[in-house]
């Protein structure tokens, strides 16, 4: 993906790979992977816009981010220039008032700011990419005026990309808007879980190039630890390093501690902030599902529920796009997020299940 992305910066305007959008569950490695590709645009020396999706981003890239681009790549954000001619009886004869305004003023469109700033790059083999991470419709208004803009520069044949990330379910909600067709043409791809063998590489060399080194037994106990989420493979890989600084070589005991450590973490960081936009329903087809050790089969969760099967299916759909469950065979279901079922468990689950509690967004 970030080989075709620098690519498409060598290749021509209509290059498709110069959209791409990112889906994935938290921490599925979508910002990581929103860095790897500015860094890919930024040793091009293209000009980067990398920003959070909120309400108001718009209006502050078009008032700050891009007269400040353009002051700097345009050689300048003031000139002087001449508003009227007069006849003056003055004994110099004719003179000219002149008006001291703003080349680049706020009241400039996020359009043509970004035309300008691309027209102005063009020439030494630049252009500007627009990176947006966390795509959601609660700034609709902002993502309009930023991917209409874009699309004109595509269409116009201007040196512009566009790179974004979100979650699933946020990003289904911004392509199903008729304003931003453009988005739908983008590149889309889903981050999901590392390879076993990408995940004992990514584990093992950082240490080995850091001069220190990790047994085969200690590997496993924090490998499998990861269940191939990209966030553990980070944290656990920190905090077996920070076990024991001082040894030469990482422990079993250093990557048992890292594991356990990393698993109360990623409960706060991943599962809370995951858990807490849910209707009460939504979260109540989760515990209902944490009751079991593996995949649940649907006719338990609709009889813990107290619902009937129609009525669960509909939650279903709305977790599976959200990719916080998966389908493992017809009729079952289990956790795509690492850890969340003992996280239900341990956090919600002991209180009294409550089969008629919360029936309804």
């Amino acid at each position: 993906m970030i080989e075709d992305f620098g690519d498409a910066l060598d290749s021509s305007p209509g290059d498709p790979a110069r959209a791409m959008l990112f889906t994935g569950a938290r921490g599925a490695g979508k910002t990581v992977m929103l860095n790897a590709l500015e860094d890919q645009a930024r040793r091009r020396n293209w000009v980067v816009v990398s920003e959070t999706t909120r309400p108001g981003v718009a209006e502050e890239i078009a008032r700050s981010t891009l007269p400040r681009l353009l002051a700097k790549h345009a050689g300048g954000s003031t000139e002087w220039h001449a508003t009227s001619a007069e006849l003056k009886v003055s004994g110099t004869g004719l003179g000219i008032s002149r008006e001291f305004t703003e080349r680049y003023p706020a009241t400039a469109t996020f359009r043509s700011q970004l035309e300008d700033l691309a027209d102005h790059l063009a020439p030494i083999g630049s252009g500007v990419v627009i990176s947006l991470d966390e795509v959601h419709t609660a700034a609709r208004d902002d993502l309009r005026a930023i991917t209409q803009a874009v699309q004109h520069a595509f269409r116009d044949g201007r040196q512009v990309a566009f790179v974004g990330a979100g979650l699933p379910g946020s990003v289904d909600d911004v392509l199903s808007d008729e304003v931003m067709t453009f988005m739908r043409r983008a590149e889309r791809y889903g981050m999901t879980s590392v390879s076993p063998g990408d995940v004992r590489r990514a584990l093992r060399e950082p240490v080995e190039m850091a001069g220190r080194t990790i047994g085969d037994e200690a590997l496993t106990v924090a490998a499998d630890g990861t269940q191939g989420y990209p966030f553990l493979v980070q944290l656990i890989g920190f905090r077996m390093w920070a076990a024991t600084p001082d040894s030469d070589e990482i422990s079993p005991e250093d990557a048992d501690k890292a594991v356990a450590g990393a698993i109360r973490r990623v409960g706060q960081l991943v599962h809370e902030p995951a858990l807490a936009p849910l209707s009460p329903i939504t979260r109540s087809f989760l515990l209902a599902m944490a009751q079991d050790d593996g995949p649940s089969k649907m006719a338990d969760i609709a009889r813990r529920l107290g619902v009937d099967a129609n009525y669960v299916s509909q939650y279903r759909l709305k977790l599976l796009a959200a990719e916080m469950i998966m389908s493992t065979k017809h009729g079952y279901v289990d956790f795509t997020l690492p850890y969340l079922r003992d996280y239900l468990r341990s956090h919600v689950a002991s209180r009294t299940f409550d089969t008629g509690e919360g029936h309804g967004e």
